[in-house]
């Protein structure tokens, strides 16, 4: 099956994607908004791309390539997902520069995977946590039908320590826009 729009294509990872990836783990604006761990070597990520489990229904992992390029820009999943509650967490960056913030590669990654998450997956719902101060998030997810439910506060640990409010973000079938 095929997932694919008029700016993105979502593809299963592959062994040779580490490289871009690690670059991208690299990146302070990548990894600003993003709760990252400890960080990996590029041998850490090849070895774990290798061994990477197949895609199934509690963990769909997709990178997300901009068609007229070719290239891998981000990766999305579908994480968490629970059939007997037919719900599911996502989880979605752009880490190359050059296609975030603008041109809507985000936001159609972003449609194409609840799009497979309802129709393929039979889910109900789409859960999300976004950092509060991360607006630019928030305003795509919104756009794609995503509503605001709850805040958890001071959560999330920032650049130079500083906390912040996570919002947790949801979507029903139906929702999708």
């Amino acid at each position: 099956m095929l997932l694919e729009g008029e700016l993105v294509r979502l593809r299963a990872l592959e062994p040779e994607d580490a490289e871009k990836i690690h670059s991208w783990g690299n990146d302070p604006e990548v990894g600003r908004w993003m709760e990252n761990g400890h960080p990996r070597s590029l041998a850490q990520l090849r070895k774990s791309a290798a061994e990477r489990p197949v895609n199934e229904y509690k963990l769909v992992v997709l990178g997300i390539e901009a068609k007229a390029a070719g290239v891998l820009i981000g990766i999305v999943d579908l994480r968490d997902a629970e059939p007997e509650v037919g719900e599911a967490t996502l989880d979605i960056y752009i880490g190359d520069g050059e296609y975030r913030n603008g041109g809507g590669y985000g936001t159609e990654a972003l449609r194409l995977m609840c799009r497979y998450g309802f129709d393929h997956m039979r889910l109900h719902q789409i859960t999300l946590w976004v950092v509060a101060e991360n607006e630019v998030a928030r305003h795509v997810y919104r756009k794609a039908g995503f509503v605001e439910e709850g805040r958890h506060r001071e959560c999330f640990i920032g650049e130079g320590g500083r906390r912040h409010d996570m919002i947790l973000m949801s979507m029903l079938r139906g929702e999708l826009k």
